[in-house]
């Protein structure tokens, strides 16, 4: 069973009220990241799809753990917002918020949960319960808020499907360069979805010479959903794209983690090679297992890289430092390498 499939039968069974519409639900796996908000109820975690285009999740953050994860399957912890404010990660990612959106300070954490260390997320929204929401899902080990989602941000006599898309970008960009950065380094390509129910637009934001888009973002609605899927994880000398297909085109999602000399050097093949047999429709545990090479030495190898990749960066000041011992960041990462090497390509796959 495909990754696409195990995630939307997982939401299928617990969506309350919405379901992606047929146009958003054939590029789900093709995205590279999807969001899932939680909502909290007086006894449980309820799940409900936001906007009709955000999901569960392949979270390629920047500058270390670098992989898709399906968060929702690991468990997910409410957090009150005393506890968000004292958490290191929710406060930073607080500060931050604050910082760029100075009117936030105002606002109320309407609901807030840690996925085992792996994740932070937070929503907040205006007093009263009606107005502007945002939401923000930050890495638990790097401190990089992977997914921001602005809903009801834009008067109600004017909402964004109202907008032309030059408009659409320019909201798009102003939310990128103040959580993120200038957006002006990038190209922009602006898709219009296949909805026949709501104006559905997706913004990928490429770096000049990179094939695989550094920001994505999902308008659709009231609601702009962007994700934070670039950044350099790897060796310049290791750069195979497109592991991974989806309909016949690269799928950039398992790169970061793939690209690993380490791993090639334990498989006994180049990074073209191994692209080559994923093509197949094998995943890399097949290849592995041709090559007599257990799961678990894929797993340690690819873990080891990416917690390198987290070490150095924190040395480096690039990423905030996490006092996640190195056993606690292998542990943290297994899930993610998991999802990576038992996935194989939709076009192939049976």
């Amino acid at each position: 069973m495909s990754i696409e499939r195990k995630v939307r039968e997982h939401l299928h069974e617990t969506a309350e009220t919405m379901e992606c519409p047929p146009a958003i639900s054939k590029r789900i796996k093709q995205s590279y990241s999807h969001y899932l908000q939680q909502k909290r109820s007086e006894k449980n975690m309820k799940k409900r799809l936001i906007g009709g285009i955000v999901a569960a999740a392949f979270l390629i953050p920047t500058a270390a753990f670098a992989a898709p994860a399906v968060i929702e399957l690991l468990t997910r912890t409410p957090m009150t917002a005393e506890q968000v404010t004292v958490d290191e990660i929710g406060n930073a990612t607080l500060e931050k918020l604050y910082s760029a959106f100075p009117e936030t300070k105002s606002f109320e954490i309407i609901d807030a949960s840690n996925v085992q260390g792996v994740q932070t997320s937070i929503t907040l929204q205006e007093k009263g319960g009606t107005g502007k929401k945002i939401t923000l899902h930050t890495n638990g080990s790097t401190g990089a808020i992977e997914h921001v989602i602005q809903e009801n941000w834009e008067p109600k006599d004017k909402p964004l499907t109202a907008l032309t898309d030059q408009e659409i970008k320019a909201k798009v960009d102003h939310l990128i360069e103040k959580m993120y950065g200038n957006s002006n380094a990038y190209e922009v390509a602006i898709e219009q979805m296949e909805n026949p129910d709501q104006k559905t637009l997706m913004l990928n934001y490429t770096k000049k010479g990179s094939k695989a888009p550094f920001y994505q973002v999902f308008v659709q609605g009231d609601s702009i959903s962007a994700s934070l899927i670039g950044g350099e994880t790897t060796p310049s000398n290791t750069k195979v794209e497109g592991f991974f297909t989806t309909n016949g085109k690269p799928d950039y999602f398992g790169d970061a983690f793939l690209n690993d000399e380490k791993l090639f050097s334990l498989l006994n093949m180049s990074g073209t090679e191994l692209k080559q047999e994923l093509a197949k429709g094998k995943s890399v545990v097949e290849v592995a297992a041709s090559k007599n090479v257990s799961k678990q030495q894929v797993i340690d190898v690819i873990a080891k890289t990416q917690v390198d990749i987290q070490m150095q960066g924190e040395k480096n000041g690039e990423v905030p430092k996490s006092n996640a011992s190195n056993a606690q960041m292998l542990k943290a990462i297994e899930p993610k390498v998991l999802q990576v090497i038992e996935y194989k390509s939709e076009a192939t796959a049976k």
